[in-house]
Parts: structure tokens; sequence; C-alpha cells
């Protein structure tokens, strides 16, 4: 971790303690994503668990032109090439077929933006862009600019998870609401990716089951 990330999470006490618990935040996002990518991956593994979306995810990936299962789905132009009873067979439900279609059509179109372009665009005009398309809100986009565009100031202040972990930080009976849990984490701007990534960790401490493949 940088020294102005140490000293900035460090302001806080409970904070401080879970940094020291947990070790060096490895919040790292995909640099080689593009934001058409990172979509329809998001899209896929809504409602779902982590391994079961990854599957799912794969499957699109091997009807490309260049078939493989390495993360790289169809272009826009094959994905709307592709047959309803094909998409189904990845397993992607009506409604996940028609967001994703959606997708592609937006980046043929231009509304959503190649990395490049995304690079020059702020993180809320990113998230007021691309939620007026079908199956993306706000936590999606925010997932996007953290694990794709590794903006270092994303707090989604909706994720259960979250939540959960800043309750446990702070030793609180109960979650705070979105608005009170924005108002008290502002003090860790620029720096609440990582106090985001922190809250997940401390909200998976005990459990059995794997870290979550998104976010961990």
């Amino acid at each position: 971790m940088t020294d102005s990330l140490i000293s900035c999470l460090s302001v806080d006490p409970d904070v401080a303690a879970a940094v020291r618990r947990i070790g060096p935040c490895r919040l790292q996002g995909r640099g080689d994503q593009e934001p058409y990518d990172a979509l329809l991956r998001a899209i896929a593994g809504q409602q779902l668990h982590g391994m079961a979306a990854r599957r799912i995810f794969g499957r699109l990936c091997l009807l490309g032109p260049e078939a493989s299962e390495d993360g790289t789905p169809p272009s826009p132009d094959a994905l709307l090439a592709l047959s309803e009873d094909a998409l189904r067979a990845c397993g992607l439900s009506a409604s996940k077929q028609n967001a994703m279609r959606g997708v592609a059509q937006a980046r043929l179109d231009g509304l959503v933006p190649s990395r490049q372009d995304a690079e020059s665009l702020e993180d809320e005009d990113l998230i007021q862009r691309l939620i007026t398309l079908r199956g993306v809100g706000r936590w999606t986009v925010e997932m996007l600019l953290m694990l794709t565009l590794n903006r270092p100031d994303v707090m989604p202040v909706d994720d259960f998870g979250v939540r959960e972990g800043w309750r446990r930080i702070k030793g609180l009976d109960i979650a705070p609401k979105p608005k009170a849990l924005k108002i008290e984490t502002l003090p860790f701007s620029p720096h609440r990716s990582a106090l985001t990534w922190y809250c997940w960790r401390v909200a998976e401490e005990g459990r059995k089951t794997a870290p979550n493949v998104l976010t961990g």
C-alpha cells in the first residue's frame, strides 16, 4: 500500500485495526478489460453465485469468432447475430439476453465507451450514462469503475457486503443505511475503493466459503 493510502485509512482507529489484521490491500482492476466486456460479465452474474456466473460467462465466450473461455465475449456484432437458443444454451434467461443485446447495441452506438474513451469520463458521468441501459444499475457501473477502470474513490453504499463490513468494523448493532454510510466514509476520500475492499474482507471473516469471485 502507498503511504498516502495507509495514512488515509489510519485516521480511524477501527479501520486501522482491520487493515492491520487483514494486511495490504490487494484490490487490482483488470487492466486489459473493456467496459463492454465488464458489463456483459456483470449481467451474466446477476443473482448467481460466483462459480455459476463464471461458467455461464465462459460458455458465452465460446460463442465468439475466436472461441475461448479466457473471458473475451463475442463482439457486439457477433453477439447481436446469435440466436435466442444459442444464448439460452449458455444459461442466460430471456431478461439477461435482452440486457446483453442492449449493451451490444449501445456499444455500436457509442453509448458504451471504449476503455480509452471511458478514461476521460468522471465517475458520476459514467454512472449516469450507463444506468440508462436495461439491466445495468448503479452498483454494476460502480464495479466497472473499481474492478475494470481502477478508479480509486468508489464507495458502493448499496452493496450489502460493504455495509455489513462497515457494521463489523465499527461494532454497530445494525448496518448503516446507504445515505449514512456515504457520509461516514467521506473522510476516507480519495481512497474509498480501498476502504470498500476492506469492508468486503471484514464481511467475509469467519465464513467457510471461498471469497466472492468478483470482489476477492
